[in-house]
């Protein structure tokens, strides 16, 4: 007789638990729900545990809400499969594609072994050189999971190079250092993370308001310029090092040995260059031309992958993580369908009292209101996409219902929910520097809490000063 493994069991546990929880939420809901909305809203909980203790792999999860919400016939097919029709699906597709076409070159393992043969000499330019080349990366990789983990075999080769033992604060340092980095790396891009995209995304769909790539950046860089530095001082304050742990010639010997077995920047890096120069020119000039950011993402992946100017055979650059393409497919359209179900205008209706109504009167004040309930809100639920998916639209009625903009209540909803710093399970960055076995949740709470602080108060900042300068608030 077969037995089932720990794992099967918490696994069986997890899927019982997301079951309990949607026939719950189905019989417990009042009744100013509509069957729809009842309905959509234990979907919507059910993939939010299925997300969040992933007892089957994501993509699975996706594909499951998407049938539940066919079979169920919550909304029109259409709507129930916007989500893949969407632009944004296409520019992640496009952004995946690009990463793995960039890859198949030496660019992004020259530019990080230089970057850390320059400053990664010394405990504080090792871990702002981890932190930076991330942030670099994110003009041209549109995906905070690539980036993190582009980063991890460095990070783990540097572990090794510099001998930082299992629990100690250098090694925390490191793993953290990949794991922030790669959070706060969505900040100022639109195109560098999948909550960025899906807030654009629902603004428009919702509130008829397009915030271009150009925008985007605008609106956020002093915030990105204000956490870069405040992540390092952290990290570094958290984790102290003694004098014989901060200075590190190994690293500049094995970074010139690596250097040199690259050899001398060749013709394919220099196309590589030259084609992420002209995509990110088309993004920062949308404005002028008009096009969607997904559009200049696949005119990247045709110059990539065409012969003579190409920089890598079209069979490697298709294969991509079609997890992703579901995840973020699935999220739009269950976004799309529970405002379509009426959910969302029902949940915004109950926040919508007499005294929640004059708080948010103040743009500032609802700026505040909104990253406290973000951040609450991103903490129940783990998945980023979701908490976008859920939240944005939740709060685009209220703001409506309000009679206030809801492109600074859309916007700041999103803008906060990437700035997940505490749990393992908030953001992608975090998984994947867990994953390696070199780090454990407990390292995440006290840096994490810190984090998440600093975010809230470094976002207010802004809003204070640079967003009421330039009249978004």
């Amino acid at each position: 007789m077969q037995k089932f493994s720990s794992v099967d069991l918490n696994a069986l546990a997890s899927i019982a638990f997301a079951i309990l929880a949607f026939l719950a939420m189905f019989i417990w809901l009042p009744d100013t729900f509509s069957y729809s909305a009842k309905l959509m809203t234990s979907i919507i909980t059910l993939g939010i545990i299925l997300w969040s203790f992933e007892p089957i792999p994501l993509g699975l999860t996706a594909l499951i809400i998407l049938l539940l919400m066919l079979l169920f016939n919550i909304a029109e097919v259409s709507i129930i499969f916007s989500g893949f029709a969407s632009p944004a699906t296409y520019l992640i597709v496009g952004g995946m594609m690009l990463a793995t076409a960039v890859n198949q070159t030496s660019l992004i393992k020259r530019m990080t072994y230089k970057i850390l043969l320059r400053w990664g000499g010394h405990a504080k330019g090792l871990l702002g050189s981890i932190i930076i080349i991330q942030q670099i990366q994110a003009f041209f990789i549109p995906s905070t999971a690539v980036r993190s983990a582009l980063m991890l075999p460095v990070s783990t080769m540097i572990i090794e190079t510099v001998d930082a033992k299992p629990g100690s604060n250098l090694r925390k340092m490191i793993m953290l250092g990949v794991a922030f980095g790669g959070i706060i790396s969505g900040t100022a891009v639109m195109t560098a993370a999948i909550g960025n995209i899906l807030t654009v995304e629902l603004l428009n769909r919702f509130a008829g308001i397009k915030i271009t790539y150009f925008q985007w950046f605008f609106y956020t860089f002093p915030l990105w310029l204000i956490l870069i530095p405040s992540i390092w001082i952290l990290l570094l304050k958290v984790f102290p090092l003694p004098k014989d742990q901060q200075y590190f010639p190994m690293i500049r010997d094995e970074m010139k040995i690596r250097i040199k077995e690259l050899g001398p920047v060749n013709k394919q890096e220099i196309r590589c260059l030259i084609i992420l120069f002209f995509i990110v020119g088309l993004w920062l000039s949308e404005p002028l031309h008009g096009m969607h950011p997904s559009i200049p993402a696949l005119i990247g992946v045709v110059l990539m992958t065409l012969p003579i100017i190409g920089i890598a055979p079209w069979e490697t650059v298709v294969k991509i993580n079609y997890n992703t393409v579901l995840l973020l497919s699935v999220t739009l359209s269950m976004g799309y369908t529970f405002v379509d179900s009426g959910a969302a205008h029902t949940i915004s209706e109950y926040l919508s009292v007499d005294w929640f109504m004059s708080l948010i009167q103040s743009p500032f004040i609802a700026v505040i209101v909104v990253i406290l309930i973000a951040q609450i809100f991103h903490k129940m639920i783990s998945n980023v996409s979701t908490a976008v998916v859920v939240l944005v639209p939740i709060l685009i009625s209220v703001s409506q219902n309000a009679g206030i903009d809801p492109l600074v209540i859309g916007f700041t909803t999103g803008l906060t929910s990437l700035f997940g710093f505490i749990l393992i399970v908030e953001s992608m960055p975090n998984l994947l520097a867990h994953s390696t076995g070199m780090i454990k949740q407990k390292d995440f709470l006290k840096p994490g809490l810190y984090a998440t602080i600093i975010s809230i108060i470094a976002t207010i900042i802004v809003a204070a000063t640079w967003w009421r300068w330039i009249g978004l608030v």
